[in-house]
């Protein structure tokens, strides 16, 4: 059993927030030996984990249920992702799966999707943050997620997220935009790591323990969305993990 490693000391004298639901993505080169995950590095100058390295990610969008996409996320990824506590809708599932995507392309530039083909009248629907994708003739394909952990901030801190972890292959990156990561963006560099390096030492204490979920997944051979999920939550000032 993978236990939640010590939580660093951090600020938790914060009023109480409801947490927001966020969605992150943990992007895989499995093209050498050893897995490599990319992380970035979040400015210094952000109110939410200052300087750390974290995956690309962010809280979930109005619009996130409405993005027409290259194909729906599986039925089992679904019943999956509605399980636990709160309990969630079958549309907010599929908004957490493409808001792993907008915010993947958001920070660090590259885009998961498939071409439009016979789907190109969609574009037009395709603004804002998601013009990468209409310029590139893409839709964006969350068919290819798999869900890893789930994790709520603890109480006090300055901002909280009930957040989802998923992973992808980096054969999913369909298009990539230059100029996104740079010295005054939100993440400032990325970093392709071994899994199990020890460059990934001085992570935030959950994002290592996602990672040691995303290991362990990973070598028990190829990844099914039948795996127990851990959701990591606070319970009586400490933390627990309970199985999805």
């Amino acid at each position: 059993m993978i236990k939640p490693e010590r939580e660093e000391k951090e600020d938790s004298s914060h009023a109480y927030l409801r947490p927001r639901d966020a969605a992150t993505l943990m992007l895989i080169d499995r093209s050498a030996g050893v897995p490599k995950v990319l992380v970035g590095k979040r400015h210094d100058k952000v109110v939410f984990q200052p300087g750390k390295f974290v995956f690309p990610g962010g809280r979930v969008d109005a619009t996130d249920n409405r993005i027409p996409v290259a194909a729906e996320i599986p039925k089992a990824l679904e019943d999956k992702l509605v399980c636990g506590s709160p309990k969630i809708t079958a549309a907010r599932a599929r908004a957490l799966a493409v808001a792993a995507i907008r915010e993947a392309c958001e920070e660090t530039g590259l885009c998961l999707g498939r071409p439009m083909g016979s789907a190109g009248s969609a574009a037009s629907r395709l603004t804002g943050e998601w013009k990468p994708f209409a310029d590139a003739g893409l839709l964006p394909d969350p068919s290819g997620l798999f869900f890893i952990a789930r994790a709520i901030t603890p109480p006090g801190r300055v901002r909280r997220f009930d957040t989802r972890f998923f992973t992808a292959d980096v054969s999913a990156i369909a298009h990539r935009v230059e100029g996104v990561v740079h010295a005054d963006a939100e993440l400032v560099e990325l970093v392709w790591v071994e899994l199990g390096s020890s460059s990934l030492d001085g992570l935030h204490s959950m994002t290592k323990n996602v990672l040691r979920e995303l290991a362990h997944r990973l070598a028990q051979g190829p990844l099914s969305h039948a795996s127990d999920v851990p959701f990591y939550h606070h319970h009586n000032g400490d933390w627990r993990r309970d199985m999805i």
